[in-house]
């Protein structure tokens, strides 16, 4: 039996949980993700069919700036969402295309979905976004005071509104209501990180 309550070692072997993919049929073509079916074979012998979502690798960026009030400010979006069937507020984000740079991708939608441009960047990491079926990863980038350079270009579907929310607003709300997106968590969660180590880009600083 094992225990819950043992300690995470940290390199710990990790081999036997392992699964060696075999053949690999591609079951459904689509215009944004393919389905793959992908056998694989456990350590111990076990051999079953696994479904693989082929996507493109996906970039979310956290605009931030601090306002004539010197409260720390975030860039957001809202936009009808096809699978949940509502209207869901969110950071600028979109596909990177093939070929294509995450950092150059990251300011390309920024400056087609709200028209900024400039500042400084931060990478924030990057991760699977569902690693249970799907093998593409999602980038996150911090723009901090990039400036409004030109109006929106967007994709033929695409339909959105953009404004500012302040920090502390963003935060409390984040997974709850129109903050329903799960990528939005993790790009705020990366953000909170970083925010560790620079506590200005949460808090609001005393007038001069």
């Amino acid at each position: 039996m094992f225990d819950p309550f043992s300690q995470d070692g940290g390199s710990k072997e990790r081999k036997h949980l392992v699964w060696k993919s075999g053949q690999r049929q591609r079951v459904f073509e689509g215009p944004i993700f393919d389905v793959y079916s992908v056998q694989s074979t456990s350590t111990d012998g076990r051999s079953s069919a696994f479904i693989e979502i082929g996507a493109p690798n996906w970039v979310t960026i956290i605009p931030w700036y601090r306002n004539e009030q010197r409260v720390p400010m975030m860039v957001i979006e809202e936009q009808f969402r096809h699978g949940s069937n509502t209207v869901t507020r969110e950071f600028p984000a979109g596909v990177i295309e093939k070929g294509e740079d995450p950092l150059d991708a990251a300011l390309r939608e920024l400056r087609e979905e709200t028209g900024l441009a400039g500042g400084r960047v931060t990478e924030l990491g990057n991760v699977s976004p569902n690693s249970a079926f799907m093998n593409n990863r999602t980038y996150f980038f911090l723009v901090e005071d990039a400036e409004h350079v030109a109006d929106q270009d967007l994709d033929p579907n695409e339909q959105l509104d953009v404004f500012s929310v302040p920090v502390a607003q963003v935060v409390a709300n984040m997974g709850t209501g129109i903050y329903d997106n799960g990528i939005m968590m993790i790009a705020l969660g990366f953000f909170l990180r970083e925010a560790q180590k620079r506590p200005e880009l949460v808090n609001t600083l005393k007038k001069e």
